[in-house]
Order: C-alpha cells, then sequence, then structure tokens
C-alpha cells in the first residue's frame, strides 16, 4: 500500500441524528434539534472525506439508533456506501466488529472529527504497511482513528471508554500484545460547547458553515 493508494477500508461509525440522543452534551448550548443538526453535518462532512482518500465501494458506514434513518439511506444510495447495524456492546466491541469485517488493513473513524483530512486518512492507511496499528489521538484523551493490520478483541478490552484514559488504556493493551504503533497526528474532535468556538473557525478555513441554522430558521 503507497501513501496515495485509493482501496484500503474505512468504516465510519455514526448514530442517526436523533434529537437528544445525538451529540448530548452539546444540548446545553445548541438545543436537541441543534445539537442533532450538527451531527448531521459532521456525518456528511466525514462521508465527504473518507470519499477521497479511498472508494466508494471500500467504505461501510455502521448505523446505530436508527438503521433506516433517512440520512443513512441517502448516504448510501447518493454515494455507493454500504451500510451495516453496529452490534451491541461497547465502542470497543464495535469497533473490533467493523475491523474484523474487513478484508484488508483497515482504518475505523466517527464522525466528530472534521479536522481529518483525506490524505491524513491515506497516510494512516499507508502506516499500516509496517505498524501493527495506526491512531489518531485526540486532545481529551480518547482518539479519532483505529487501524490494524488484524483484528483483535484484546486491543479493546477493558478500556474506559469516555474517560480521558482511552489511548493510554488502549496502549497498554497494544503493547501488552507487543504490537508496534503509529500515531501520524494529534488531533480534536467536537464534543463539549468549548469546542463550538475552533468548530466555526474551521469551518471558516474549509468554506463550511457546520453551526448555521436551517433556511427556515434564518431572520427575514
Amino acid at each position: 500500500m503507497c501513501a496515495d493508494a485509493r482501496d484500503f477500508p474505512l468504516a465510519i461509525l455514526a448514530k442517526a441524528p436523533v434529537p437528544g440522543r445525538a451529540k448530548t452534551r452539546l444540548i446545553p448550548a445548541l438545543g436537541a434539534e441543534g445539537a442533532s443538526r450538527l451531527h448531521a453535518r459532521l456525518l456528511r462532512h466525514a462521508v465527504a472525506t473518507a470519499l477521497a482518500a479511498t472508494s466508494p465501494a471500500r467504505i461501510t458506514l455502521w448505523t446505530a439508533l436508527e438503521h433506516d434513518h433517512p440520512l443513512f439511506r441517502e448516504l448510501a444510495e447518493r454515494h455507493g456506501i454500504a451500510l451495516r447495524a453496529q452490534p451491541e456492546g461497547d465502542l470497543g466491541t464495535r469497533m473490533h466488529e467493523a475491523l474484523a469485517a474487513m478484508d484488508a488493513p483497515g482504518l475505523v473513524i466517527g464522525s466528530d472529527c472534521p479536522a481529518l483530512t483525506p490524505a491524513l486518512l491515506r497516510r494512516c492507511a499507508a502506516a499500516l504497511m509496517d505498524a501493527d496499528g495506526v491512531f489518531l489521538p485526540v486532545e481529551d484523551g480518547g482518539y479519532a482513528l483505529v487501524g490494524v493490520r488484524r483484528a483483535e478483541p484484546e486491543l479493546f478490552r477493558g478500556v474506559d471508554w469516555g474517560t480521558d484514559r482511552v489511548m493510554a488504556q488502549t496502549r497498554e493493551r497494544a503493547a501488552a500484545l507487543g504490537w508496534r504503533l503509529a500515531c501520524p497526528a494529534r488531533l480534536w474532535d467536537v464534543d463539549r460547547p468549548e469546542d463550538l468556538a475552533r468548530l466555526a473557525r474551521l469551518g471558516e478555513a474549509l468554506g463550511v458553515d457546520f453551526l448555521a441554522p436551517r433556511r427556515e430558521e434564518r431572520p427575514d
């Protein structure tokens, strides 16, 4: 696999944008509808980023909450990507399932890291030529991407998901497996109200207004 390869498996884990159940930590700042609308825009952006990095036939959108949500159907029909339902279990179980379903070394991402770029996705895929696993740590102690050469459930076992210990504990699991890891970059994700100002600045740079209200909500 070379750095500009366009044929690596890529899984996106995503909840349906259901008000009150998506981006719940942003509800105090945006309201339930606003938080779900932002989630939908972030998911669209994640899919666009994935499509610029690898071929549509290699992308799978792993769905949660409402597997038949109109947004999921739209993305699959418009872009030719696959849909699969996430299994029951914690985040580690769901990531392992997505990795185990791949027919070659591949990557798993979520939808809440708009700073992720196609070039960085390709760089992470290429890193799996030498490393057993690749991660993109984020500032809150978790990670925005994981990729492996082979799926191993022990990598995700006993991790305190949703805490600032996630990356550190995963490194410990990798060390116990004797794995060599690559971490090409450190990013940030959109989880808390204090992340919104940085998201707005990134949107300005990208020409994407993540936080704009719907047209019918704009004042006359």
